[in-house]
């Protein structure tokens, strides 16, 4: 593990994990809330060997103390010059609901305020997506607007919320730093 929160660990992604993450890729309510479309595994293991030296995206398997794999969350297109980021999260459909994503995120968001010279982190999500909206208005984040008929599946137009958590929102925030526990 390369970083830990509470309950769960980070564990970088490597090109071995492709199948992993094409399962949780390939899941429906994955397909349809967060908006991933299933790819050729081949074209997966691309990616990642691709994204393998890119400097604006950090990918990590969630994991549980013992290290069993439950979720993917990134943080990327990052640019330092500016402090900006977006975050994801992907949980396996077998853990969603017992705040290991909860967890994740907040781990993730310290990294990325207390490691990174960031100062706003956005997500993207369906609003419609209630689970994810609770888990980042959990982690502090703030709804900013909607982006209206912006996301296209299975032939529905779906509005997408845009939420951004910044760095004194962050600082002000009344929770253990994932380094304090």
């Amino acid at each position: 593990m390369c970083w830990r929160g509470r309950n769960v660990g980070f564990a970088t992604v490597d090109v071995d994990d492709a199948e992993l993450l094409q399962r949780w890729r390939s899941d429906p309510v994955a397909v349809h809330q967060i908006g991933y479309w299933p790819r050729a595994l081949s074209a997966l293991r691309e990616r990642l060997e691709r994204q393998r030296d890119d400097n604006d995206r950090d990918d990590f398997l969630v994991l549980l103390p013992d290290g069993t794999p439950v979720g993917h969350i990134s943080l990327f297109d990052q640019d330092l010059a500016d402090g900006t980021a977006e975050v994801s999260l992907l949980m396996d459909e077998r853990y969603r609901g017992g705040g290991h994503g909860s967890a994740a995120l907040d781990a993730l968001v310290d990294l990325a305020f207390g490691e990174l010279p960031l100062h706003r982190l956005q997500a993207v999500t369906h609003t419609g997506n209630a689970p994810a909206l609770a888990v980042l208005a959990g982690a502090g984040f703030v709804q900013e607007g909607v982006r209206r008929s912006a996301c296209l599946h299975r032939g529905r137009r779906y509005d997408v919320a845009v939420l951004s958590l910044l760095r004194p929102e962050w600082e002000a925030l009344a929770r253990p730093r994932a380094w304090e526990l």
